[in-house]
């Protein structure tokens, strides 16, 4: 296996009032093509701040992410877009669609942002929507969906453009446990058949026992790789 992200070094430090916090403090990270990754640790740890570093979404005060091998911080924000929206897919605990929008609607913009034609984006968003069960929910808007059908609908928003990352945030924290774990197997089966990279931010236990690896994050540090070795 070859590693899809790695992370050099990163630190994040916000300004709190008078002091400072320091969310995520001289991480190292390498993830391999394949993995189904989950972070755990106490709220507060860091969890989310190194997602959303490693995702481009919040840019660090120090460090390197690379994807593919190409770094993500020592380019113009252009060229970072633009990996973003070639590489990464991302599903949220809040569904994040767009209200005014259909399923496939939603479910197609990533390709439309990629410069796809509408015909293109429209027959592949419809294909990914039926990989992941919704194919008779296309034309309803999130609001006639149920909380397991919206988070389907990011799945396969998340998917449609064969990202190399996936990266997720408390995905099912909104769902209740028989839905979580619909989703869970579906990622599960996209990890399987495709491939795809998955890294998952969770403090559900069973939720990350489905993942090939576990690491651990306490006070802005990786704790436990999941590797039987300290990764910091």
């Amino acid at each position: 296996m070859r590693p899809v992200m790695q992370a050099t070094q990163l630190w994040k430090i916000y300004a709190s009032g008078d002091s400072t916090v320091q969310a995520v403090r001289g991480v190292d990270v390498s993830i391999m093509e394949g993995e189904m990754i989950a972070i755990m640790g106490p709220s507060g740890c860091g969890k989310t701040t190194l997602l959303n570093v490693l995702s481009g979404i919040d840019q660090p005060n120090s460090g390197e992410v690379l994807i593919a091998g190409k770094p993500m911080y020592s380019v113009s924000d252009d060229i970072r877009t633009q990996m973003r929206a070639e590489n990464l897919g991302f599903i949220f605990q809040d569904f994040n669609l767009l209200p005014v929008l259909s399923a496939v609607e939603n479910v197609e913009l990533p390709l439309l942002l990629l410069g796809k034609s509408a015909t293109e984006s429209r027959k592949t968003a419809l294909e990914a929507l039926e990989s992941v069960g919704l194919g008779d929910r296309s034309d309803h808007r999130p609001t006639e969906l149920s909380g397991g059908q919206q988070q389907r609908v990011a799945v396969a928003r998340a998917i449609v453009h064969h990202p190399k990352v996936i990266l997720c945030d408390e995905p099912t924290g909104n769902l209740d446990s028989a839905t979580s774990n619909t989703v869970m197997e579906l990622l599960k089966e996209i990890n399987n058949k495709l491939g795809t990279t998955f890294l998952l931010v969770t403090h559900d236990k069973e939720i990350a026992s489905k993942c090939s690896r576990v690491m651990h994050m306490d006070d802005g540090l990786i704790i436990d790789s999941g590797r039987g070795e300290e990764e910091e």
